[in-house]
């Protein structure tokens, strides 16, 4: 007799499916949020396929995952607040973070397509916070030629964000989209 060969863990995650299903309804009650369950359970099975033991009980450690996955979606289900209304959400004071990120996304992308002269000229000046003098012998050219780069740059991310750039501050954003890492002057 030869012994049955071991199936590959991916093949093995796909085998159980249909009892981590029914483990999961047991679990939650409801079907739909079962096969939400299951579902993330499989993803983390998958990420995380290099960390599972060839040999070992595959079933067992992907209903480990699952009830974890559960108690997670629990305990995250009691921190959220019923709100069909919006009231609580009006409540809020702290814009989403999400908005930030996106100006800050625009931002970068704006300063990006910049002319890479009039980009460093503004690197330089605004986020490094070098003096025009200083900046000027760094690019290597005269102190007016930096103003007139860094004043053409700022006028081009103004119409490329669609604001005034009598409006705005350019350096703190500068400086918030280059980040610690990238204020060398070079962009």
């Amino acid at each position: 007799m030869s012994e049955a060969q071991p199936r590959p863990p991916r093949d093995e995650l796909l085998i159980h499916i249909p009892s981590l299903r029914a483990f999961a309804v047991s679990l939650s009650g409801q079907i739909d949020r079962a096969d939400d369950l299951v579902q993330e359970t499989l993803v983390k099975a998958w990420r995380n396929l290099g960390s599972y033991t060839e040999g070992t009980n595959m079933r067992a450690w992907l209903f480990t995952i699952l009830r974890n996955v559960y108690i997670s979606d629990i305990r995250r289900r009691k921190r959220e607040v019923q709100d069909t209304d919006g009231v609580f959400a009006e409540s809020v004071a702290v814009a989403p973070a999400q908005n930030g990120h996106m100006d800050l996304v625009d931002f970068r992308k704006a300063l990006d397509g910049l002319p890479e002269e009039q980009r460093e000229a503004l690197v330089l000046i605004g986020a490094a916070e070098f003096s025009y003098e200083e900046a000027a012998e760094i690019a290597g050219c005269a102190v007016g030629t930096v103003k007139s780069r860094v004043n053409r740059a700022r006028n081009a991310l103004a119409r490329k964000l669609n604001l005034d750039v009598s409006e705005i501050g350019l350096e703190p954003a500068l400086r918030a989209a280059l980040g610690p890492q990238d204020r060398s002057g070079v962009a």
